[in-house]
């Protein structure tokens, strides 16, 4: 089990938001629990420092081109990129430095996996360096996967099979839950407990985690196996609930 950092990008500038509250109809409605007055680079160069790699920079909307890329340059090959990956920027976001794409709303889109696209975009880039966001919120007691910022439900689920399927196309997947995201109320135990009983290629989860203890759970739920991100409850970003020092001490990947 690994820690796996983030820097998320909203108007160019790296925020906490509560995920459940983007919309692109009403900019006013977003929640934010924490906006840096430090630059995304800066978070770049502390994880670099402590060699927490394979964390994500995730752009929520427009605006965060020249944010990402200063993150990525301060890390070459250190972190993935996430937020509006297509086939055609794809390569473009690799060149700049980013470790991995997180690709979702080109890939899932009308409702379904469009395996088309993603066999042309794994064609274009390569199976390792393609990460599969299946962000979600929970809907009838299952795991629907969700799009465009987390806003459109499609038709897939999180079963094992389903993430059996897509590991062909892909080398890790990051699963945000939705619902969880940016409340620090804790997290969806029981798609963690999913996750760690398919586990078959890397996995992230992040969503609600706000104590040491749910950081306990996610390894026993998870069977050691599902990667973690702590976002709002982490002191760089207004938190209280950690301390960014006592995780990357346990963590870092030296």
């Amino acid at each position: 089990m690994k820690f796996r950092p983030c820097i998320d990008l909203h108007q160019g500038v790296v925020k906490q938001i509560v995920g459940s509250t983007l919309s692109d109809e009403d900019e006013k409605s977003v929640t934010t629990n924490f906006t840096a007055e430090k630059p995304a680079q800066w978070f770049a160069q502390l994880y670099r420092r402590d060699s927490l790699k394979g964390g994500h920079v995730i752009m929520l909307g427009p605006g965060n081109t020249k944010a990402a890329r200063a993150a990525l340059n301060e890390w070459p090959g250190g972190m993935q990129i996430g937020g509006g990956i297509t086939l055609d920027n794809a390569e473009g976001w690799l060149d700049q430095g980013a470790a991995a794409v997180i690709v979702t709303s080109w890939v899932f889109h009308d409702g379904t996996v469009d395996e088309k696209r993603l066999k042309r975009l794994v064609g274009r880039i390569g199976k390792k360096r393609l990460v599969l966001d299946l962000s979600c919120r929970r809907q009838d007691d299952c795991y629907r996967i969700v799009t465009n910022r987390w806003q459109t439900f499609t038709d897939e689920i999180i079963t094992p099979d389903l993430l059996g399927h897509l590991a062909g196309f892909c080398d890790e997947f990051l699963i945000h839950a939705v619902d969880m995201e940016g409340k620090c109320q804790g997290i969806e135990k029981p798609l963690v407990k999913l996750l760690g009983g398919w586990a078959q290629i890397p996995v992230t989860y992040a969503g609600g985690i706000h104590s040491m203890q749910d950081i306990r759970t996610i390894e026993e739920l998870g069977r050691g196996a599902v990667d973690f991100t702590v976002g709002s409850a982490l002191d760089i970003f207004g938190g209280n609930q950690f301390t960014y020092a006592e995780l990357a001490d346990r963590f870092a990947d030296y």
